[in-house]
């Protein structure tokens, strides 16, 4: 039974090896669009991974729009996606407490109105007997 390492190619016989420039075109389109990666064509044709950067270079559709491909690995997409989630809902949470405190100063507001009395001012004083509520209900 034959087995894979019987159709390795030797070093000297890689160095020999000429890719057509279609076959490279291909490849890189590949890479591109996700459906390979570079390691995958390296180990498949037996290439150095300086011979397939090489092909990026020259023949990636990015280039010619003068843009430049960002790969990120699947994890740092994923730890964004959650470091973004977080932000919202601090941001959500913070929306909240802007709220909570704002609807307490209106509180504050209404009830010194109410009882003629400054609460701000007096903040944690002990109220005076004289201060008794008036007005009431």
């Amino acid at each position: 039974m034959t087995r894979i390492t019987d159709f390795e190619l030797g070093q000297g016989d890689r160095y020999r090896r000429n890719f057509s420039d279609d076959f490279k075109v291909k490849k890189v389109r590949e890479i591109e669009r996700g459906i390979s990666t570079i390691s995958e064509i390296c180990k498949a044709f037996q290439v150095s991974q300086t011979s397939v950067r090489r092909w990026l270079y020259k023949y990636s559709s990015m280039k010619k729009r003068k843009e430049r491909l960002v790969v990120e690995s699947q994890s740092d997409t994923h730890k964004i996606l959650e470091l973004k989630r977080q932000v919202a809902e601090l941001e959500r949470k913070l929306g909240q407490k802007q709220i909570q405190l704002e609807f307490k100063d209106k509180m504050i507001d209404l009830a010194e109105e109410r009882y003629k009395i400054d609460i701000k001012k007096n903040f944690g004083t002990k109220a005076s007997s004289d201060s008794e509520p008036t007005g009431q209900g």
